[in-house]
């Protein structure tokens, strides 16, 4: 089973649209801020410029050797837009506004699950950083990629039901209130919540954007409509809450005009809503395709039985 990429770009597009999207009030009151507030910490800045760095000469050496360039055209600017996503979500005001505003602290990591990951999918990173390094690094480093426990490993991690599984458990294990609280006040718990955020993202889009002949159509709808099941389930019940979940934002919320509460309930919409959007979006897609195939599937073999028919006639 082929799947065009065709899907990936709707999903890009969809992604962008909604979740661009943010409230009025919030832009009126920090436009200053959207010019000072950027922040290049060290443990962020240092692997962005590395993986571009690499990343890009990589792709030198590739190019170089490559007969067909345009066939690398949309990998490169898929990557291109993931990384630039990745410095939108982590070193703009953004990432300073979540730490005053839980809907923002949102926006962040839907950035990097439903904008940088299925990106960085599609712009096969692994094989630029490949070509990247000197020579006898990267026979050790494709040696290591051809053994059998490599590939079994990760065959495992990225097969549909473990993704799946691992991305889910990594979304509602964050949001428990006294850990979403703790990467508020430790930058490096706040790392690491990022980091597993986008690792099992990545894992999540993989069986999606490179889908394995086991899936088929009917399996990769399966899986997309379970995820927008339960990250609405979450989303749902973070607008729906009584009370705030996350003490941290008691105090820090009201200094922007808007009670913890409804900070709450902003950011719990933003993952219903345009998130499920998303997703739903992506899978609609799938199911369009799914028709396309069977539709030319049946008149195939409509044309193979009247042309049976017909021999059968003559003789």
């Amino acid at each position: 089973m082929k799947m065009s990429v065709k899907r990936s770009q709707v999903a890009v597009v969809g992604a962008v649209a909604v979740l661009s999207a943010t409230p009025a009030w919030s832009l009126t009151e920090t436009s200053n801020a959207l010019l000072t507030g950027w922040t290049w910490p060290p443990f962020v800045l240092i692997p962005l410029v590395l993986a571009a760095g690499l990343y890009g000469l990589g792709t030198i050496k590739i190019l170089s050797r490559a007969s067909n360039r345009r066939s690398f055209v949309w990998p490169i600017l898929w990557f291109a837009l993931g990384w630039s996503s990745l410095v939108i979500a982590l070193d703009s005001p953004l990432h300073e506004f979540g730490e005053q505003l839980f809907w923002a602290h949102m926006t962040q990591h839907e950035i990097l699950m439903l904008i940088s990951a299925p990106l960085l999918v599609l712009g096969r990173p692994l094989i630029a950083f490949l070509w990247a390094l000197p020579p006898a690094w990267r026979e050790m480093v494709a040696g290591v990629g051809r053994s059998r426990s490599f590939k079994n490993g990760c065959a495992f991690l990225t097969a549909p039901l473990s993704a799946w599984l691992v991305s889910a458990l990594a979304l509602w294990i964050w949001h428990i209130p006294w850990l979403f609280d703790r990467t508020l006040r430790s930058d490096w718990i706040h790392a690491a919540q990022h980091t597993t955020f986008l690792v099992t993202a990545v894992m999540f889009w993989w069986p999606v954007l490179n889908p394995p002949p086991a899936l088929g159509y009917g399996g990769a709808l399966v899986y997309l409509f379970t995820t927008i099941l339960h990250t609405s389930v979450l989303g749902a019940l973070l607008t729906f809450a009584p009370r705030p979940w996350y003490s941290f934002y008691a105090v820090t919320a009201p200094a922007w005009h808007v009670s913890a509460l409804e900070d709450q309930q902003i950011g719990g919409l933003i993952m219903w809503i345009p998130a499920g959007t998303l997703l739903l979006i992506v899978a609609l897609v799938l199911l369009v395709q799914w028709m396309n195939e069977s539709q030319a599937r049946w008149q195939y073999t409509r044309m193979a039985e009247l042309g049976r028919l017909s021999e059968e006639g003559i003789e």
